[in-house]
């Protein structure tokens, strides 16, 4: 998964804009929807999740790095996001670094999005700032999308603006601006609407690509997208390291923003439906990407209190049919029938409108952990931003507990 360029087919002759657009100023007319200053003493858990470890086939990309969650390679200090590679042995890697993305927390569907960011520079090393489908979990990559709002490699003078789509097959377009210092401070930005992608840097374009009507089958790039920031060493792309380059490497990143006009957003029209999600329930959130825990791990405990889980906030229309929730519990001794209600609120918590409400005897012979399957009939659900909520709770009986681990039987809710 992710962004080879190179090494895959050759892009479209004939995909959107033909050549480069340069000196253009970057429009204005935004208003800010979402930020994350990094003006605190640690990475906001609202906003961002670590992603650990080696990938599948180092990110895809043969990377070299091993990525975690330490402080060591992910923090925030100064005002800024540090985002540091270094050169040591972890895991059985050479290398250690940092990869944070919105997944499950914050997404978009159009916008101007930002970021100001200082690169390091060298032999093997790949920072990246960048956006991947929402959908990704369903349909996988490249047919969720992907728009790299910067890539830098290695010590070339330049940066590249890219997006990967599935039209039939891998597909890619992609520029490359003007001779920059990537060392220090520039603002990395892409316009993104119904009819275009566009790259800045400091407010001036550089490229542009045409996704109006989803052209070439750009249909991708009209659905939700997660923002990621990482810092890869090496890879097919970059190559490795050689003796010149210095460690340990920081990418600083001093803010990053989401602006969006009237309109944007993703349109509540029946004509522009969601694609379909797996929610998985994790602490008080309902989140694309499954827990981390080794085992078995009783989360909640099943009575006449009820449970909440909420997603992020959607725009949009689901297709109407039917709505799938599988919840694992341990097995209580005597029946337990438990009901769960899914409804849409408003972002702050604020008017539930129930969309389906169902109850399961959750008892089964035997012990350990079990499955039971709750399947709601629905009419298309409109989200303005607005959220789904889950509501667990005991209609009578035996109390349970809700248990989730590592593998595909996880507590969640999967849309049409």
């Amino acid at each position: 998964m992710k962004k080879v360029i190179f090494s895959f087919m050759a892009a479209l002759s004939l995909i959107c804009s033909s050549a480069p657009v340069m000196n253009v100023s970057a429009s204005d007319t935004y208003n800010l929807v979402w930020s994350d200053e990094f003006s605190g003493n640690s990475l906001n858990k609202s906003n961002w999740v670590c992603e650990t470890g080696t990938g599948s086939g180092g990110w895809g990309n043969n990377e070299l790095e091993y990525y975690t969650d330490r402080t060591d390679n992910v923090r925030v200090e100064d005002g800024n996001l540090i985002i540091e590679a270094k050169k040591e042995s972890y895991n059985g890697m050479n290398y250690t670094s940092g990869r944070i993305k919105t997944q499950g927390l914050q997404q978009f569907t159009y916008g101007k999005i930002e970021a100001k960011i200082k690169l390091p520079a060298g032999q093997g090393i790949w920072p990246a700032f960048w956006m991947l489908g929402a959908n990704m979990p369903e349909v996988s990559w490249p047919k969720c999308g992907e728009i790299d709002i910067m890539e830098h490699v290695n010590n070339v003078a330049g940066i590249n603006g890219t997006i990967h789509w599935d039209t039939n097959g891998y597909a890619y377009y992609g520029g490359v601006s003007s001779s920059i210092d990537v060392t220090q401070y520039h603002v990395y930005s892409v316009e993104w609407n119904k009819e275009s992608i566009k790259w800045f840097i400091d407010g001036e374009q550089y490229w542009e690509s045409n996704i109006k009507d989803s052209i070439n089958g750009t249909d991708e790039f009209h659905k939700p997208f997660f923002i990621l920031l990482n810092l890869a060493v090496g890879g097919n792309w970059p190559g490795s390291p050689d003796a010149s380059t210095q460690f340990p490497a920081q990418m600083c990143v001093d803010y990053v923003r989401v602006y969006q006009q009237d309109g944007d957003g993703g349109s509540t029209s029946d004509d522009e439906n969601l694609s379909s999600t797996t929610w998985y329930l994790s602490d008080q959130n309902m989140q694309t990407t499954k827990s981390t825990v080794t085992g078995w791990q009783p989360t909640k405990k099943i009575s006449t209190t009820p449970n909440y889980w909420t997603s992020d906030a959607i725009n949009g229309t689901y297709s109407g049919g039917n709505w799938n929730f599988t919840l694992w519990t341990n097995s209580p001794s005597k029946a337990s029938n438990v009901t769960v209600d899914i409804y849409k609120v408003d972002a702050d918590g604020s008017n539930q409108t129930l969309l389906g409400s169902q109850t399961v005897n959750v008892t089964a012979t035997g012990t350990g952990n079990h499955a039971s399957n709750f399947t709601y009939s629905l009419d298309p659900v409109t989200l303005d931003n607005q959220k789904l909520m889950i509501k667990v709770y005991k209609a009578s009986g035996e109390d349970a507990t809700m248990c989730y681990n590592t593998n595909d039987f996880a507590t969640k809710l999967v849309t049409p």
